[in-house]
């Protein structure tokens, strides 16, 4: 009651205070223009009837607004009351709730039973089968199918007939295709980055070709994806005949490993692509043994041809300057006269003329079958230099940094044995042929001047 009367008086005192000013205000404006004293008292009575007209209305739309404000206080009130009442009942219900739901969960566990398992496994198959799937090369003739199998994966409520229906259809048409050798048409991803609808003959779930080439499944792209380098000959070359196959048997090479195989061996080097991971030291072993290897069949040849006419100058009678015997007998004609130490001195200088003709530059190829194996232990050197700088860099965490180097040692030891083991046995057959010519030679002298002596012997 106290606060109440504060209130009024303090709406009191406001508003007699605004009274006052207005009939100050109104006094002074009425002085500016009334003529006399009585009409300045008239216009100062009619103003203060005004201000109290006024100030009266104030007062009734003050407490007519005062009892709107109690009127929706009281309201407020009664709505918050309900809404309280009403949450004391949710949470009584849901509380109820609870403990109706684990009862509820309890008996459908029990009424399972073995079926939970069920269910899990039927997850279980279909998260696997749609990894599978859309891994797999059928999946290009065959189109998407892993919606099915990713809402059976990810599913918390039991699977209906109907789906398990769908996905027993699903693994079975997995397994007939991946038996099976169709011809079909696909997009194709070709190596120039533009798609072309093409005819696609695929082997099973490991190997897809077109056009004479090998393709691969990119299951994020969902294509086929031509490959820009294709494997060696010896397995491109059963291609194109399989596909010109209508009946019958033909053959193909597959990958068994659906991809991996198939990459690795288009990453796999060629044997230009080998030569050329020696670099230098690799390219002066080849053409070092290249020029050795020419000029031994050179050699080998005249030696071959010399051994040939030798031979069918041991069949005649008249020597002929065209081959080293003949030439070495018409030594022997020419100093028939002589005695028998000049002749053999004679002879010996002849064959050795011959033999120094038949083992030129032999030498050539004999130092190139050291030298071969000597510079690939000098590429292997470098290459493993290559390799501890790659490893003091980069450390030893990516062995791609190091295969430079190791590549590098490997080849051109490589490199090295090949040209020497050719040239070794280029050498040794090169002597053996000179050799035997040389005998031959070394025989006839000898046999001549074996024969002069008896004739001087018989003579005297």
């Amino acid at each position: 009651m106290r606060l109440m009367a504060t209130r009024w008086l303090l709406i009191a005192g406001l508003t007699l205070g605004a009274a006052t000013a207005h009939a100050q205000g109104t006094a002074a404006n009425s002085s500016a223009g009334a003529k006399s004293l009585v009409e300045l008292l008239e216009l100062v009575e009619r103003g203060l009837e005004v201000e109290r007209e006024e100030n009266r209305r104030r007062v009734e739309q003050f407490i007519q607004q005062k009892h709107e404000q109690e009127r929706l206080l009281a309201e407020a009130r009664s709505i918050l009351a309900g809404e309280e009442a009403r949450s004391q009942r949710l949470e009584t219900s849901y509380n109820d709730n609870e403990v109706v739901l684990a009862e509820d969960e309890e008996r459908l566990t029990e009424r399972l039973g073995q079926l939970g398992e069920l269910f899990g496994v039927v997850r279980m198959v279909a998260t696997d089968t749609s990894s599978n799937v859309a891994a797999s090369l059928t999946t290009s003739q065959l189109g998407e199918r892993t919606k099915l199998l990713d809402r059976l994966g990810r599913s918390k409520e039991l699977p209906s007939t109907a789906d398990l229906e769908k996905l027993w259809y699903e693994l079975q048409r997995e397994m007939t295709e991946q038996g099976r050798i169709v011809r079909y048409r696909a997009p194709v991803l070709t190596a120039e980055g533009q798609t072309e609808q093409r005819d696609v003959i695929r082997a099973g779930p490991f190997t897809a070709i077109s056009k004479g080439r090998y393709l691969l499944w990119a299951s994020n792209e969902r294509k086929l994806l031509e490959l820009g380098r294709q494997p060696p000959s010896r397995y491109l070359n059963t291609v194109v005949p399989f596909e010109q196959t209508t009946s019958g048997y033909a053959k193909l090479a597959v990958d068994p490993t659906r991809g991996s195989l198939l990459i690795a061996l288009t990453e796999t080097p060629s044997r230009i692509e080998r030569v050329q991971q020696g670099k230098t030291v690799g390219y002066l072993i080849i053409s070092l043994g290249f020029l050795a290897f020419v000029l031994g069949m050179f050699r080998l040849a005249i030696v071959l041809t010399a051994s040939a006419k030798v031979n069918r100058q041991r069949r005649r009678d008249t020597p002929d300057a065209g081959n080293p015997l003949g030439r070495v007998l018409g030594v022997y004609e020419e100093n028939r006269n002589a005695d028998t130490e000049t002749l053999e001195l004679k002879l010996d200088e002849a064959v050795l003329k011959e033999s120094s003709k038949l083992e030129s530059l032999m030498w050539i190829v004999k130092t190139m079958s050291v030298i071969a194996p000597l510079m690939g232990l000098l590429g292997t050197v470098t290459g493993m230099i290559q390799t501890f700088q790659a490893i003091t860099l980069f450390g030893a965490g990516d062995p791609k940094m190091m295969a430079g180097g190791i590549s590098e040692a490997l080849v051109t030891t490589m490199l090295g044995l090949t040209v020497a083991i050719p040239m070794v046995l280029l050498y040794e057959t090169l002597a053996n042929s000179t050799r035997r010519v040389t005998d031959v030679l070394d025989e006839q002298s000898a046999g001549l001047i074996a024969q002069r002596a008896e004739d001087s012997h018989v003579g005297d």
